[in-house]
Formats: C-alpha cells, structure tokens, sequence
C-alpha cells in the first residue's frame, strides 16, 4: 500500500491488485459505518487505486491506513442486485470459442459466475464487475463499434460490464439486458455501486 497526497484535502492510496483494493474499500466502508474512519468525503475505488476525498487530515489519515491489515472483502452485507439477460449477444460464440466451449455453456458458465462490481467509469452507470477470472479473461475487438446498443452486456479482460447507453465500444458483446442501469430520476441514479453483488439471470431471448 502506498499513499500519494493529492492537494490539501485528498489521498491516493495505491494498492497491488484488484483484491487488495476491494479489501481496502470494504474496510474503509466497514470503518465508516461503525464511526471509525476519521472525516473522509469521498471514496472512489479504482482498478487499483482508491481515491480520498474532502479528509481533514491527510498526513493523519495515511499514517493510519498504513498500520491496517487488511483481510479479503466480505459480500455478505453488500447490496445485491439481479440483472436479467439474453444470451444474444453477437460475439457470443467468439467468446465462446476463446473459452473453449459451446455458446449455450459459455451463457451457462457466465451466469453462474457470482460477480461484484470492483469500481465504476467510462460512462455514467457503467461497472467494472469481477468475478469471471483470469480463465475467462478475452481480449478487446480488434476494431471497436462505433456504437454499442444500451444494455449490451459485454465482457472484456477479466471484467463484465453492461453499457447505460448507446456509445463506441470495443468490449465483446454476448448479451442484452432492459435493466436500467443509470436514471437520474432514481436515487441512486447508478444502479451498479462499487461493491455490490450481481448476478445475471438468463432469461428467453
């Protein structure tokens, strides 16, 4: 863990991997709850980084952190959320074919897959979501969409994401969902937090 200040009132705590960094925000959000973790505003997990916002003392808050020991993160008081999906995707049976398998077992595999969203970017409401592994790791298409249908479920490294809405994107396309993933008349707007559980639900095509 390594710590970077950034202007007077935020930290960049930088982490080895993914899991390290999901252990360090699940701490933070633990600590927070309980009325532990001194004065924080913000706290934004990236891939490998988590981002501190609005902390009264930073020198303080880094000191601390460097004295956590972090344990891997729990799910089980995390929101969860279910989100319905058809196999339709037009890269299904390339994904399929990297994975070695059928189509059909490819949806099978990925629904199966008990997912968490790691952190959040690119476009409002859109998720990082881990769970697949470096198995299922695919690579980006070689010439990405100019643009990708909203609720295109789509996988690419070791993530799964689904698009909020129509966009340019390279991500392997393997499904469709109706989930609304960003609303600003909904509180949240996101649907998908860092943290959360997810679970894709196959549904008829």
């Amino acid at each position: 863990m390594r710590t970077v200040g950034v202007g007077d009132h935020a930290l960049l705590v930088e982490l080895a991997d993914g899991e390290e960094t999901a252990a360090l925000h699940g701490e933070l959000l633990r600590r927070r709850a309980d009325g532990s973790l001194p004065q924080v505003g913000e706290i934004v997990p990236a891939e490998r980084t988590v981002l501190l916002d609005g902390v009264a003392d930073p020198a303080r808050l880094a000191a601390e952190l460097a004295t956590w020991r972090l344990t891997a993160a729990s799910t089980e008081d995390a929101a969860s959320v279910d989100v319905p999906v058809r196999y339709d995707g037009p890269d299904l049976a390339d994904v399929a074919a990297m994975w070695g398998v059928s189509p059909g077992e490819a949806a099978r595999i990925h629904a199966a897959t008990s997912f968490r969203v790691a952190f959040c970017g690119f476009s409002p409401g859109f998720g990082y979501l881990t769970g697949l592994g470096e198995r299922y790791a695919v690579a980006r298409r070689a010439t990405p969409r100019t643009s990708v249908p909203a609720g295109s479920v789509a996988v690419a490294g070791p993530y799964t994401g689904v698009y909020p809405r129509p966009s340019p994107g390279g991500w392997q396309l393997i499904g469709t969902t109706d989930a609304v993933l960003w609303d600003t008349e909904r509180e949240p707007a996101a649907l998908l937090a860092p943290g959360t559980r997810v679970r894709f639900v196959a549904v008829e095509a």
